[in-house]
C-alpha cells in the first residue's frame, strides 16, 4: 500500500512539473513574441499596399525604396483606355522619416498572437515623395489631355429649328478637369496603388444640364406654347405683327431658371411702336383748302401710346395664348387713327388770310372769315399747331386780365384759346387782326359759331397755321 502511495505521489509531482514546465515554455513563447514584435511588423500588416508582415523597420524600409523605384501607375481612361505613369516619370522616391518605426512601435505587440488572421493597411504616404514640376508636365503629356483628342461637354439646350423650340441633347464628352486629375493621380501614387480609373474618381467633366431635366422639358414646352400665337395691332390703314419671329426674341428667365417674357424687350419693342404711331408733338405736312402744303409744328392733338399699360397688356395677351386683333392701349387718342391721323374732319384755321374752313368727311360744312388774336400785342398772337378740342360749353363767360366777355359758343383748344361767336363785330377777315385783334381766340360770326357748334365734337383736330 505504501508503495502505491508512493507511485501516486511520484505521478502527481510529473504532472505538476509538467504543467509549470509548459507554462514555463508559454510565458517565454509570450515574452519573446513581444520582444520580437517590438522591432518586427505584425502578420497582416500592408504598409502602402506592399506586405510587410514579420519585418524590420530596415527590411521594410529597404522594400518600400525598391517597390518605389519600380513602381507604374495604370492611369484608366473613359471608354477602356489605359495610360501608365512610372516612379522615374515623377521622380517618385521613398524618404525616411521615422514613421515606420513609430508604427511598428505602436503595434499592439502584447496580443501578438491575436494578430494571425488580421489585416492592417498603413497608409504613409507623407513618407514618398515627387517632383511637382515632373509631376505637372508627366499629366499633361497623357493621350487624354491632348486638345486633339478632348471633346468639351456641352450641355443640353433649347433650339430654335425655325418651325418650332426642341431640345438638343447633351454632348457628354471627355474633358477632363486638370486640377482634380493631377490631385487623383498624385494621391494614387502616394498611397501606392496599382491602379486608378479617372471616370471612376469623377475627373471627367460633365454637362451641367440633361436633355432629361424636367425644367428644360417644361421651358421648351413653354417656349412653343408661347410662340403658337399672332397678335396683329390695328392702326387703320396700317398693321403691325407680333408672332413667334418676335416672340423668340423676348425670353427671359426669372430667379428660379423658369421662361418668362421678358419686360425690358417687350418694353423696346413697344417703345419702338411709339417711335413709329406716336403722332402728338410730331411735324404734320398738311393740305390747305386752297391746295398748298404747309408744315404743321406743335400743338396738343395726337396719339401717344401708353408705354407701361400696353406692356403690361402685351405681356398677358401673349400668356393667354389667344391670337387677337387689338389696338394698343393709349395715353392720348386723336380723332383719326390712319396715318394722316388729321383725317378728313377736322377745322383748319388760315391766320394769314383770315379763315376758318370747318370740313366733316372731306366736306365743308362751314367756311367764314376770322379774326384772330392780335400778333403786335404780346401775349394775344393764336398760337399755331395741331390742337384737339378740348371742350365745348354754351353759354360762356370769357374772362381775362382786363375784359370778361359773354359769348354763346365757345369752344376752347389750346388752353384759354378756342372758337368763339363775337357779336360785337360787324366785319370779319382781312387785316384787322392786325390792329383790331382778340386776345388770342378765333372770332367768328355768330352763324358760323352756331353751325360749328353743332357739328364739331370733343377731340376733333383743330389745324392752326399762317
Amino acid at each position: 500500500m505504501s508503495k502505491n502511495k508512493e507511485k501516486a505521489g511520484t505521478g502527481r509531482k510529473i504532472v505538476i512539473s509538467l504543467v509549470v514546465l509548459l507554462l514555463l515554455l508559454t510565458a517565454g513563447a509570450y515574452g519573446y513574441g513581444v520582444y520580437y514584435f517590438s522591432s518586427h511588423f505584425l502578420p497582416g500588416s500592408m504598409v502602402n499596399g506592399f506586405n510587410c508582415s514579420y519585418m524590420t523597420r530596415e527590411d521594410t524600409e529597404s522594400l518600400l525604396d525598391q517597390r518605389v523605384k519600380a513602381y507604374v501607375l495604370a492611369v484608366k481612361t473613359m471608354k477602356n483606355g489605359q495610360e501608365a505613369i512610372s516612379a522615374k516619370d515623377v521622380d517618385l522616391s521613398y524618404v525616411s522619416t521615422g514613421i515606420i518605426r513609430k508604427l511598428i512601435k505602436d503595434q499592439k505587440r502584447f496580443t501578438w498572437f491575436l494578430a494571425f488572421n488580421q489585416n492592417q493597411n498603413y497608409d504613409i504616404s507623407e513618407s514618398l515623395s515627387y517632383n511637382t514640376e515632373m509631376m505637372s508636365q508627366t499629366v499633361d503629356a497623357l493621350k487624354c489631355m491632348q486638345a486633339d483628342n478632348i471633346v468639351q461637354p456641352v450641355d443640353a439646350q433649347i433650339q430654335d429649328t425655325g418651325d418650332c423650340f426642341e431640345i438638343i441633347p447633351e454632348v457628354t464628352g471627355n474633358a477632363l478637369d486638370r486640377t482634380k486629375t493631377e490631385e487623383v493621380i498624385a494621391g494614387a501614387m502616394l498611397r501606392g496603388r496599382t491602379s486608378v480609373n479617372l471616370e471612376e474618381e469623377s475627373c471627367y467633366l460633365k454637362p451641367s444640364v440633361y436633355s432629361t431635366d424636367t425644367q428644360l422639358q417644361a421651358n421648351c414646352e413653354k417656349m412653343n406654347q408661347l410662340c403658337d400665337i399672332i397678335i396683329t395691332y390695328d392702326f387703320a390703314d396700317r398693321t403691325e405683327t407680333v408672332d413667334r419671329t418676335v416672340i423668340k426674341n423676348w425670353f427671359g428667365y426669372d430667379q428660379d431658371g423658369n421662361v418668362i417674357l421678358d419686360e425690358k424687350l417687350v418694353r423696346q419693342y413697344v417703345s419702338n411702336l411709339g417711335l413709329i404711331y406716336d403722332t402728338m408733338g410730331q411735324t404734320r405736312t398738311f393740305q390747305t383748302y386752297d391746295n398748298r402744303e404747309v408744315e404743321i409744328k406743335g400743338g396738343d392733338y395726337g396719339w401717344v401710346i401708353d408705354q407701361d399699360a400696353e406692356v403690361k397688356a402685351l405681356i398677358e395677351a401673349i400668356n393667354s395664348g389667344v391670337t387677337q386683333v387689338r389696338e394698343p392701349v393709349y395715353l392720348y387718342s386723336g380723332y383719326s387713327r390712319g396715318t394722316n391721323d388729321i383725317g378728313s374732319t377736322y377745322v383748319e384755321i388760315d391766320l394769314t388770310n383770315q379763315r376758318l374752313v370747318f370740313y366733316m368727311k372731306g366736306t365743308p360744312i362751314v367756311d367764314t372769315p376770322i379774326v384772330s388774336g392780335n400778333p403786335n400785342i404780346d401775349g394775344c398772337a393764336t398760337p399755331e399747331g395741331c390742337y384737339a378740342l378740348d371742350a365745348k360749353e354754351s353759354p360762356a363767360v370769357l374772362t381775362g386780365e382786363d375784359y370778361e366777355t359773354n359769348v354763346t359758343y365757345w369752344m376752347p383748344f389750346a388752353g384759354n384759346v378756342g372758337i368763339h361767336d363775337a357779336t360785337w363785330r360787324t366785319e370779319f377777315g382781312g387785316n384787322m387782326y392786325q390792329w383790331d385783334g382778340s386776345h388770342g381766340c378765333i372770332n367768328v360770326p355768330y352763324d358760323k359759331a352756331a353751325a360749328i357748334y353743332a357739328n364739331i365734337e370733343v377731340g376733333m383736330p383743330v389745324v392752326v397755321y399762317e
